[in-house]
C-alpha cells in the first residue's frame, strides 16, 4: 500500500469515526426509580432529571441523604444503561463499516 493509499484510508477512517460519533450522540437511555427519572445520552451527558413530589418526601422529612442516594442510583442507572446501548450500537456500526476487522472485531 502506497503513501497516498494510506492517507486516503486514514481520511476515510476519520470520516467514519465522525459519523459513528454523531450516531452515538443520538442514543438515549431513560432510567427511573423512586419517583426520579434521568435521561443520559450516548456521549455520557445527562439531558434531564425529573423529580416527583413523592420523591421529595425524604428531604421534607429531614432525610436528604436518602434522596441523595436515590438520585445517585438513578443517575448511575441511566449512565450504565446508555453505556451498554452505546457499546452494542458501536459494535454494530463498526461491523457495518468494515472497521471491526481492523480492530479484531
Amino acid at each position: 500500500m502506497g503513501m497516498l493509499d494510506q492517507v486516503k484510508q486514514a481520511m476515510q477512517m476519520r470520516k467514519e469515526a465522525k459519523r459513528i460519533q454523531s450516531e452515538i450522540e443520538k442514543i438515549t437511555y431513560e432510567y427511573a426509580n423512586g419517583g426520579i427519572t434521568c435521561v443520559a445520552r450516548g456521549d455520557f451527558t445527562i439531558t434531564s432529571i425529573k423529580v416527583t413530589q413523592d420523591s421529595l418526601k425524604e428531604v421534607l422529612a429531614g432525610k436528604p441523604e436518602r434522596f441523595e442516594t436515590m438520585l445517585n442510583n438513578v443517575i448511575n442507572g441511566a449512565l450504565k444503561g446508555v453505556k451498554k446501548q452505546t457499546q452494542e450500537a458501536m459494535a454494530k456500526m463498526m461491523q457495518g463499516s468494515g472497521m471491526g476487522d481492523m480492530f479484531g472485531g
